[in-house]
Order: structure tokens, then sequence, then C-alpha cells
């Protein structure tokens, strides 16, 4: 046996007394992995320093029969990446990246027997589907009232009974990501063009005006190419500044695998964009500033303890009407001008948070629920 062989070796021997989880993720066809690598070694290292086995693992890599796999450790020194024999794990965290990575079949196979299979827990099994999102929440009658008013972008004449009851919707795709194809809709009854779209493109919008329903719904159409989308009610959101803002919350599950707020960011929209997310020019801000510059601090503060008691409800409410078993997710939540909470969207693969000592949290708690997890693998239990 080669010197590297017997180092490996001893290696996925020796970390088998500490509890083991592996990222879950996709190969990239180059005998590497997709994802986002500083996340994957941030967890690594947090991992290690709280007593774990950390590795990244593809699908390919994961042969549910054996109990040693080739999976991907992160060498701090060299920041580089190598593959090493690691033990087979306990624990799999879903963080494959893309949902059409995801949708493969043979992905979602090994996912369903992950699911099934007794030496492991599997946690944030799928991205989630905003429309599925909505249907769950509307199950609960103490998440109802959270929801804006929601139909499936079906026909014309599905679009013409939203804005007929209200005049400013906004419609997304039912698989997005990040703002991504986000679309807004005006109705002013007094133009002559009276249908404003607007389309949110990288860090800006474009406008269309359109004279009936007709040629709005083809314009639509082209600009969705054929993807699922949902038609939302438009809040008018609480301004700062005259830019709109909302709120970023991360839920997770503690070391007794009650869920949690890890922490909640704000996002101030960019100067001429119709979303808040960073990526199209959206800013961080902090939301106690925010709501107190809309409001007054007294009603800043109540909101915020109402925001917060609110995520971990609707977290509870997902997870309980998904039917999966979950460990964090982030949510968009809005205030409006009049001081009312709404749930946007929420995102079962949260991405960084900017905020250091969310992201610390964030990182933590993801060892934390692994740990209760390993407890019940234990003892038998969920």
């Amino acid at each position: 046996m080669s010197s590297t062989a017997c180092n490996e070796q001893k290696a996925a021997l020796s970390a088998t007394s500490s509890p083991v989880l592996a990222i879950l993720t996709v190969d990239d066809g180059e005998g590497q992995f997709r994802g986002n690598r500083n996340n994957f070694s941030d967890l690594i290292i947090t991992g290690e320093s709280l007593g774990f086995t950390v590795y990244v693992l593809t699908v390919k890599q994961l042969v549910l029969t054996r109990k040693k796999l080739s999976g991907f450790v992160y060498l701090r020194d060299s920041h580089t990446w190598e593959k090493r024999l690691m033990p087979f794990p306990q624990i799999i965290y879903n963080r494959i990246p893309y949902r059409e990575d995801e949708m493969q079949p043979a992905v979602r196979q090994k996912i369903n027997a992950c699911r099934r299979h007794s030496r492991i827990k599997l946690f944030n099994p799928s991205f989630f589907n905003k429309w599925e999102l909505f249907e769950w929440l509307k199950q609960s009658r103490q998440t109802r009232p959270y929801i804006p008013a929601t139909r499936r972008l079906m026909s014309v004449k599905s679009l013409d009974r939203l804005i007929s009851k209200h005049a400013y919707i906004y419609l997304k795709p039912e698989s997005g990501k990040a703002g991504k194809g986000i679309m807004t809709l005006k109705v002013r009854e007094e133009k002559t063009l009276p249908y404003l779209l607007k389309i949110q493109e990288n860090k800006k919008s474009s406008s269309y005006s359109c004279s009936t329903i007709q040629k709005l719904w083809s314009r639509i159409q082209k600009q969705s190419g054929g993807e699922a989308y949902i038609a939302q009610q438009g809040i008018q959101l609480a301004s700062f500044q005259d830019r709109k803002f909302d709120l970023r919350a991360l839920v997770q599950k503690n070391r007794s695998g009650i869920w949690e707020l890890s922490g909640l960011g704000a996002r101030l929209a960019g100067a001429s964009s119709i979303t808040t997310h960073v990526p199209r020019g959206g800013r961080i801000e902090d939301p106690e500033k925010l709501l107190t510059h809309s409001f007054n601090a007294e009603t800043a503060h109540k909101l915020l303890q109402k925001t917060k008691k609110t995520a971990v409800l609707i977290a509870r409410q997902i997870e309980r009407a998904s039917r999966q078993r979950l460990g964090e997710m982030s949510m968009d939540l809005g205030i409006d001008s009049k001081g009312n909470l709404w749930f946007f969207e929420a995102n079962a693969k949260p991405m960084k948070f900017d905020e250091p000592h969310i992201r610390q949290k964030s990182l933590e708690r993801i060892f934390h629920y692994s740990s209760y997890l390993t407890r019940k693998r234990r003892t038998g239990g969920a």
C-alpha cells in the first residue's frame, strides 16, 4: 500500500469516532464538484471546530452500500481541495446548488433513497416551489393572514381576475431564485396605455406599456418563455428615502431540534430595481433603523418582535405541511406602509448572510441541529 493510500485510510478510521456530516452536491463533469466553495470551506472549518468530520460528497460518490466513500476535504493551509476516502456519513446536508441538477431523475432517486435509509439523516431534501409554499401556509389559520392573494398564472382570464381586485401585482417564476425573472404590473385606468409592465433585469428594470390585456398577456408570455409563473397581490412596502425595503429572516433548528431565529436583516431596493435582492442592486441595511424611519422607535420594536415570532411560526408550518425533514430556511418578509406583516418567499438553500453575527450563528447551527439528529439516529428517533 502506498503512503498516500495509507494516510487516507488512517484519516478515515480516526474520523469514525466523531459524528460525520457530508455536504451533498453534484459533480462538475471534470472530476470536481459544483457549489459555493467558500461556503463549503466555512462549513468544514466550523464543523471540525465543533468535533465533526465534514466533507463534500457528490451524488455519484454516494454509494449507499459502502462503508467508506470517496469525498472532498478542504486543506486549510493550502486553501485547496483533495479527494480522500472518508467514513460513511450519518448526516447529509443537501446543498445541490441548482434546481435543474436536483431535478435530474438519478439525483431525485438518490435523495429519496437517502430519505428511506436507516443509517442516514438527510435534511432539506429539495428546493421549495413558490406555489406549494403558499398552499402549505394557507392550510393553517395561524399563517394564512400573512399570505398576499396569490394565483397560478394559467391564462389571460386568471390574470384579469386578479387585476380586477388588485391594481398592482407581482409576477414571479415558481422556481425562481434571487429575484430572477420577476415582473410587476400596474393598472392605470385613466391612461391610454393602462397596463404598465416592469421587468427586472440585472440591476435595473425595463418598462412596457400595453393598450389591451391581450397585448399585455402576449408580452408576459414572451418574457416568461413558457416557464410556470404565479401572480401575486402587490404590497405597498414601507420605504426609506423613497426606496422600498423588506426583511430577510434566517430560521434554523437548534440543539433540541426546535426552530429558532438565527438572524434578521433588511434589504433596501436599488434605485431602479423592482426587487431588494443584493445581486439586483439591493443594499444591506439595519432593520431597526429602516423601521424606525418609517414608523417610530416603539412601533419599530414591536414590529421586529412580531416579525421574529412569525418567521418561526411560518417555518414550523412549512415543515409540517411539506412532510420533509428541514433544518433551516431563509425567508423574505415585508411590512407595508400601515405596519402589516406579509410573507413573500422561503428558500430551502439559504444564501450566505453578509451580516457577520448572523453568518457565524448560521454555520454553527447546522452542526447544533446535526448533533440532535445524531442523537436521534442512535436512539431510533425521527
